[in-house]
């Protein structure tokens, strides 16, 4: 709600130390108390009617408001039916995730997966989406996913190491990270909850879903 408040001009030409009460002033007076202002100050007398009433009082200003400054928008990115998830992550790559969230589930795309190929990437970060909807199970967030403790070993006291941002490695994980979070390319590990590098046997009694690049795939 837009509030306009209208102070007396003649108090503060006088430049009294003290709040004296408003009085109601002729409207020739107020005029010349207006002008008079106006005059002390030495800059120009603006004045914007209230509305298109012509009669209407004005608010009285010493110099124009500046105009908002225009927000920027990301211009909007066609990505056409059938393209492949390389094409799609070459349209979507940026340096900037967009979002805090966004930049968690980048974040483990790239420290678990940035050398894989992009659908084991893409696969990862389907992991981290499939942990922040599994009601209950998980943290409800790709922050809470990625922070929570003794999950993924390269985030250390809820903090993980410096990105090269401007790197090919960073922007491609934010890609994929976009391409996760809007449904974008389906994932061949399903629901899968969990994953661990082919080079290791934990010995999981769990459902094995899939194995893509060098990680295998579990729920």
């Amino acid at each position: 709600m837009v509030r306009r408040f209208v102070f007396s001009l003649a108090a503060a030409a006088l430049g009294a130390s003290s709040v004296a009460p408003a009085q109601v002033l002729p409207a020739a007076a107020t005029d010349r108390a207006v002008t008079a202002v106006a005059q002390t100050m030495n800059e120009p007398l603006v004045t914007t009617p209230l509305s298109n009433d012509p009669l209407a009082p004005a608010v009285v200003s010493n110099s124009e408001e500046p105009a908002a400054p225009a927000v920027e928008q990301e211009e909007p990115i066609a990505i056409s039916r059938g393209a492949s998830l390389s094409e799609t992550v070459a349209k979507l790559r940026r340096s900037d995730a967009g979002s805090r969230e966004l930049e968690c589930l980048a974040a483990g795309v790239y420290f678990e997966s940035k050398s894989e190929p992009l659908a084991g990437q893409l696969a990862v970060g389907q992991v981290i989406a499939n942990r922040a909807e599994s009601r209950g199970r998980f943290p409800s967030s790709y922050c809470g996913v990625l922070t929570q403790r003794g999950q993924f070993s390269f985030v250390r006291g809820g903090r993980w190491p410096a990105v090269n941002k401007n790197s090919l490695q960073w922007k491609n994980a934010v890609a994929v990270a976009r391409i996760v979070e809007a449904d974008l390319h389906s994932s061949n590990v399903g629901k899968a909850l969990f994953f661990h590098a082919r080079r290791v046997s934990p010995g999981w009694r769990l459902t094995r879903v899939a194995s893509v690049g060098n990680h295998v795939f579990y729920r």
